[in-house]
């Protein structure tokens, strides 16, 4: 829907919807005051961030920060509660050191995967080898025992570390597309190279370990500067690290010009068996409609490649703070307000996916649910879920935010249901009315999401402030509405490729025994 068409339409659906309750705009006025001159957002930042660090799920951090997150909610006059839904592999980081031993000395850019094995005190030293080229799999099998006592890089040597917007900033047009050729080209290669070995990502670790290699190597650049994306190791007893492409290369090419090159990995990691794993649950309770809902919605959890600055912490700072100012300007909502701190989102939605299968006398009365996770930038989108009458109540929810915020802001209604992506499309999947709150880009794919780039530096606070106050306000009106938001499903188009009715996503069970 276009800014136009909502800017004019939103004060008469506001005032001619029967019953609205007038809009109490003291009270917005107080929360744009309080969102702006007293903002707790950097405070906040730095105790989650900088003290505590990444929340990887079943790590002592992300255990930290749920009695954080208690600690604060307490001490804001908000009951809160750690809520268990299942148990994870508990591991910890420790001390990790890469050198190139040979043939020079060079410290290395990279870290140990997420529940890489520990190489002990001692490390591990060996020479690099890379995937050979070949034929079929049974070349590689032949190929495997050569791997013993070695450490093999597994991913694919990037022609170029300049991102594609630096090429067209500088390259003449005809050698930015030569290079885009060859790289298309050599992707392809690798590609189907990797494919004849019969392996893929997940399991080619797992052969390689079981061949006797010493380690694995890997670099997943993420297209932009100095930024790769951070996952986890799929290995059981051999340490698996990634690389920045820059050292990753250099190395490469020692490999591919028979150098021999040979590094050094020290990685201290702590396995800690089974953990348990909790979603941080906080309220404040509803004077009128107790037993309906309104739920702001945000995980908790992160990789652990940077600090998980924006993902999510932008989107737990954000619900926590309009928390605080709802309860320091609004202690006494129509409804009953929740705000969710999801674990174990990056791995499938598993925190809220079980807050859902757990609580259906919440799910049942839900007025609505905000959602946010995508980055630091100000919101730029609202889409209606799928809902058929959305385009009703969010527009009127919306007409008591400031134009400076909405002006920002384009809708889509009714929209189509998340399916996945984060924890709004748990609550789509059991119908009730669940929105994302989708944020400008900043670079996030490239720089921040899944990175080792995803620091408290990259935070945008003035974004940050305004998402604040968009949620609170919608927060505000939300709970007073006099009409329960319609659960209403449009009809789903035909899907293009099997010419079948698109279908609502279905609910599904998390994971509630992570890596174990």
């Amino acid at each position: 829907m276009k800014k136009a068409y909502l800017l004019l339409i939103l004060y008469f659906i506001c005032f001619t919807q029967t019953g609205f309750t007038q809009i109490n705009d003291q009270l917005v006025s107080d929360i744009e005051r309080e969102v702006k001159q007293n903002s707790q957002l950097e405070v906040l930042a730095h105790e989650l961030l900088d003290v505590i660090g990444p929340r990887l799920v079943g790590t002592p951090q992300m255990q930290q920060a749920h009695d954080w997150a208690i600690r604060k909610y307490n001490g804001w006059g908000i009951p809160a509660h750690n809520e268990q839904w299942g148990e994870w592999r508990g591991w910890e980081r420790g001390i990790t050191h890469i050198d190139m031993v040979y043939p020079r000395i060079q410290t290395l850019k990279g870290t140990q995967l997420a529940w890489s094995p520990s190489t002990g005190k001692k490390g591990v030293t060996a020479e690099l080898v890379v995937l050979p080229t070949i034929a079929d799999s049974n070349e590689f099998n032949k190929w495997l025992p050569t791997v013993k006592g070695k450490l093999v890089m597994i991913s694919m040597k990037e022609p170029t570390g300049r991102p594609d917007y630096n090429w067209e900033e500088f390259a003449t047009p005809e050698s930015f597309e030569k290079m885009k050729k060859e790289r298309d080209l050599y992707e392809d290669e690798w590609s189907q190279n990797m494919q004849r070995t019969g392996y893929d990502r997940r399991s080619l670790p797992l052969a390689l370990e079981k061949a006797g290699a010493s380690g694995i190597v890997t670099s997943y650049w993420s297209k932009g500067f100095g930024a790769n994306k951070i996952f986890g190791a799929s290995t059981e007893k051999i340490p698996t690290i990634d690389l920045e492409l820059e050292d990753y290369t250099m190395l490469y090419r020692l490999v591919e010009y028979k150098d021999r090159p040979k590094i050094s990995i020290r990685a201290e990691s702590k396995e800690l068996g089974a953990v348990p794993t909790f979603n941080t649950i906080a309220e404040i309770k509803g004077s009128e409609k107790p037993n309906e809902y309104v739920i702001l919605s945000a995980h908790f959890d992160s990789w652990d490649g940077g600090i998980g600055a924006t993902d999510n912490g932008t989107g737990t700072l954000v619900m926590m703070e309009t928390m605080r100012v709802l309860k320091k300007l609004y202690p006494n909502p129509k409804r009953t307000i929740l705000v969710g701190h999801w674990g174990s989102e990056e791995q499938g939605l598993n925190g809220s996916r079980a807050y859902v299968e757990d609580h259906p006398e919440i799910v049942g009365n839900i007025q609505a649910v905000f959602n946010q996770d995508n980055g630091t930038g100000r919101v730029v989108q609202i889409s209606g879920g799928g809902f058929l009458k959305s385009y009703d109540y969010i527009s009127r929810w919306l007409s008591a935010v400031p134009d400076e915020v909405t002006q920002h802001i384009e809708t889509t209604f009714p929209g189509m249901p998340a399916s996945g992506g984060s924890d709004n499309a748990s609550f789509i999947a059991a119908g009730a009315p669940a929105f994302g709150l989708s944020s400008l880009n900043w670079s996030y794919g490239s720089y921040t999401w899944h990175t080792n780039r995803d620091t408290y530096d990259k935070i945008i606070f003035d974004d940050v402030k305004n998402n604040v106050l968009l949620t609170a306000i919608l927060t505000y009106m939300a709970s007073e509405d006099p009409d329960m938001a319609s659960r209403e499903r449009r009809v789903l188009p035909i899907n293009k490729k099997t010419g079948e009715q698109g279908t609502w996503p279905s609910q599904r069970s998390p994971n509630r025994k992570g890596g174990l």
